[in-house]
Protein backbone atom coordinates (compact mmCIF):
# COMPACT_ATOMS: atom_id res chain seq x y z
CA UNK A 1 0.00 0.00 0.00
CA UNK A 2 1.04 3.32 -0.67
CA UNK A 3 -0.18 6.71 -0.82
CA UNK A 4 0.74 10.08 -2.86
CA UNK A 5 -0.41 13.52 -2.71
CA UNK A 6 1.65 16.84 -4.30
CA UNK A 7 4.86 15.26 -4.28
CA UNK A 8 4.87 13.63 -0.96
CA UNK A 9 5.06 9.57 -0.37
CA UNK A 10 3.98 7.48 2.25
CA UNK A 11 4.62 3.86 2.50
CA UNK A 12 6.22 0.55 4.08
CA UNK A 13 9.97 0.63 4.59
CA UNK A 14 11.71 -1.67 1.85
CA UNK A 15 15.10 -3.26 2.20
CA UNK A 16 16.50 -1.07 -0.02
CA UNK A 17 15.70 1.92 2.09
CA UNK A 18 18.24 0.83 5.14
CA UNK A 19 20.86 2.33 4.21
CA UNK A 20 19.47 6.09 3.75
CA UNK A 21 17.55 5.02 7.28
CA UNK A 22 20.57 4.21 8.59
CA UNK A 23 22.52 7.19 6.99
CA UNK A 24 19.61 9.88 8.52
CA UNK A 25 18.69 8.41 12.06
CA UNK A 26 22.09 6.65 13.09
CA UNK A 27 24.88 7.72 11.26
CA UNK A 28 25.79 10.89 13.00
CA UNK A 29 26.27 11.42 16.45
CA UNK A 30 24.27 14.71 16.79
CA UNK A 31 21.99 15.15 13.80
CA UNK A 32 20.33 18.36 13.70
CA UNK A 33 16.52 16.54 13.34
CA UNK A 34 17.53 15.26 17.39
CA UNK A 35 17.08 18.96 18.29
CA UNK A 36 13.91 18.47 17.69
CA UNK A 37 12.90 15.31 18.82
CA UNK A 38 12.93 14.75 22.15
CA UNK A 39 16.02 15.93 22.74
CA UNK A 40 16.14 15.19 26.15
CA UNK A 41 16.94 11.58 25.75
CA UNK A 42 20.08 10.69 24.73
CA UNK A 43 20.77 9.34 21.32
CA UNK A 44 23.59 7.05 20.07
CA UNK A 45 25.13 6.71 17.05
CA UNK A 46 24.63 3.46 15.76
CA UNK A 47 27.08 0.88 13.03
CA UNK A 48 25.34 -0.01 10.13
CA UNK A 49 25.86 -3.66 10.36
CA UNK A 50 23.91 -3.80 14.18
CA UNK A 51 21.35 -1.31 12.40
CA UNK A 52 20.95 -3.92 9.89
CA UNK A 53 20.50 -6.77 12.20
CA UNK A 54 16.96 -4.91 13.25
CA UNK A 55 15.67 -5.08 9.36
CA UNK A 56 12.95 -7.55 10.26
CA UNK A 57 11.60 -4.97 12.66
CA UNK A 58 11.88 -2.14 10.08
CA UNK A 59 10.70 -3.49 6.67
CA UNK A 60 7.22 -3.96 5.53
CA UNK A 61 5.89 -3.42 9.06
CA UNK A 62 2.66 -1.81 9.58
CA UNK A 63 3.77 0.64 12.53
CA UNK A 64 6.57 2.94 10.88
CA UNK A 65 6.59 3.85 7.38
CA UNK A 66 9.19 6.30 4.81
CA UNK A 67 7.93 9.21 3.73
CA UNK A 68 9.64 10.73 0.59
CA UNK A 69 9.18 14.01 -1.09
CA UNK A 70 9.77 13.52 -4.60
CA UNK A 71 11.33 9.99 -4.52
CA UNK A 72 13.57 11.17 -1.56
CA UNK A 73 13.32 9.22 1.20
CA UNK A 74 13.44 12.09 3.87
CA UNK A 75 11.54 10.77 7.27
CA UNK A 76 9.38 8.38 9.27
CA UNK A 77 5.93 7.53 10.08
CA UNK A 78 4.99 5.69 13.18
CA UNK A 79 2.22 4.72 15.82
CA UNK A 80 2.39 2.85 19.02
CA UNK A 81 -0.22 1.70 21.27
CA UNK A 82 -0.28 3.90 24.36
CA UNK A 83 -3.17 0.94 25.24
CA UNK A 84 -4.46 -0.87 22.76
CA UNK A 85 -7.28 -3.31 24.87
CA UNK A 86 -9.01 0.56 24.46
CA UNK A 87 -7.56 1.21 21.02
CA UNK A 88 -5.42 4.09 22.14
CA UNK A 89 -3.15 5.08 19.62
CA UNK A 90 -0.47 7.51 19.10
CA UNK A 91 1.36 8.43 16.09
CA UNK A 92 4.87 10.00 15.44
CA UNK A 93 6.87 11.77 12.55
CA UNK A 94 10.50 12.60 11.61
CA UNK A 95 11.67 14.34 8.96
CA UNK A 96 15.41 14.36 9.00
CA UNK A 97 16.62 16.96 6.89
CA UNK A 98 16.33 20.28 7.94
CA UNK A 99 15.88 21.63 3.95
CA UNK A 100 12.05 19.63 3.95
CA UNK A 101 11.25 21.37 7.42
CA UNK A 102 8.44 24.13 7.00
CA UNK A 103 7.84 23.06 3.73
CA UNK A 104 4.00 21.04 3.95
CA UNK A 105 5.88 17.86 3.82
CA UNK A 106 4.87 16.94 7.32
CA UNK A 107 1.17 18.30 7.34
CA UNK A 108 0.94 16.32 3.80
CA UNK A 109 1.89 12.64 5.01
CA UNK A 110 0.40 12.68 8.28
CA UNK A 111 -2.61 13.60 6.47
CA UNK A 112 -2.31 10.76 4.69
CA UNK A 113 -1.02 8.81 7.85
CA UNK A 114 -3.98 9.73 9.61
CA UNK A 115 -6.56 8.68 6.93
CA UNK A 116 -4.74 5.30 6.48
CA UNK A 117 -4.64 4.44 10.40
CA UNK A 118 -8.87 5.52 10.52
CA UNK A 119 -9.28 3.51 7.37
CA UNK A 120 -7.31 0.25 8.21
CA UNK A 121 -8.22 0.39 12.19
CA UNK A 122 -11.45 0.42 14.27
CA UNK A 123 -9.76 4.02 16.20
CA UNK A 124 -12.17 6.32 17.99
CA UNK A 125 -8.71 9.11 18.21
CA UNK A 126 -5.32 9.45 17.02
CA UNK A 127 -2.73 11.26 18.87
CA UNK A 128 0.40 12.77 19.27
CA UNK A 129 2.76 13.93 22.07
CA UNK A 130 5.69 16.40 21.78
CA UNK A 131 7.08 18.88 24.24
CA UNK A 132 6.50 22.94 24.03
CA UNK A 133 9.59 23.52 22.78
CA UNK A 134 8.89 21.77 19.34
CA UNK A 135 6.52 24.40 17.72
CA UNK A 136 6.26 23.24 14.12
CA UNK A 137 5.44 19.81 15.55
CA UNK A 138 2.53 21.59 17.68
CA UNK A 139 1.69 23.66 14.44
CA UNK A 140 1.06 20.70 12.22
CA UNK A 141 -1.11 19.17 14.82
CA UNK A 142 -3.01 22.37 15.02
CA UNK A 143 -3.13 22.29 11.02
CA UNK A 144 -4.56 18.95 10.88
CA UNK A 145 -7.26 19.95 13.39
CA UNK A 146 -5.73 17.90 16.48
CA UNK A 147 -6.90 19.76 19.92
CA UNK A 148 -4.60 20.16 23.02
CA UNK A 149 -5.64 17.30 25.14
CA UNK A 150 -3.08 17.70 27.79
CA UNK A 151 -0.30 19.83 29.08
CA UNK A 152 1.68 18.14 31.16
CA UNK A 153 3.98 21.20 32.90
CA UNK A 154 7.67 21.20 33.01
CA UNK A 155 8.46 17.66 32.67
CA UNK A 156 11.17 17.91 30.05
CA UNK A 157 14.34 19.10 31.09
CA UNK A 158 16.69 20.20 28.38
CA UNK A 159 19.86 22.55 28.37
CA UNK A 160 18.81 24.12 31.48
CA UNK A 161 15.44 24.62 31.08
CA UNK A 162 12.26 23.05 32.03
CA UNK A 163 9.61 22.20 29.00
CA UNK A 164 5.59 21.04 29.32
CA UNK A 165 4.72 17.87 27.44
CA UNK A 166 1.89 18.45 25.03
CA UNK A 167 -0.62 15.32 24.10
CA UNK A 168 -2.74 16.37 21.29
CA UNK A 169 -5.46 14.60 19.31
CA UNK A 170 -8.63 14.01 16.77
CA UNK A 171 -11.56 12.16 17.03
CA UNK A 172 -12.29 9.83 14.30
CA UNK A 173 -15.48 11.87 13.79
CA UNK A 174 -13.58 15.73 13.91
CA UNK A 175 -11.16 13.93 11.07
CA UNK A 176 -14.28 12.71 8.93
CA UNK A 177 -16.20 16.43 9.35
CA UNK A 178 -13.26 18.21 8.49
CA UNK A 179 -12.49 15.90 5.55
CA UNK A 180 -15.84 16.82 4.20
CA UNK A 181 -15.84 20.58 4.58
Amino acid sequence: MTYTTDGVTIRPVKEEDLYRMWELTFKEENPEWKKWDAPYYPHNTMAYEKYVERKDKIVDQDDHWAIEANGELIGMLSYYWEHKPSLWLEMGILIYEPKYWSGGYGTKALTMWINHLFNEMPLVRVGLTTWSGNKRMIRVAEKLGMTMEARIRKVRYWEGVYYDSIRMGILREEWEQQERS
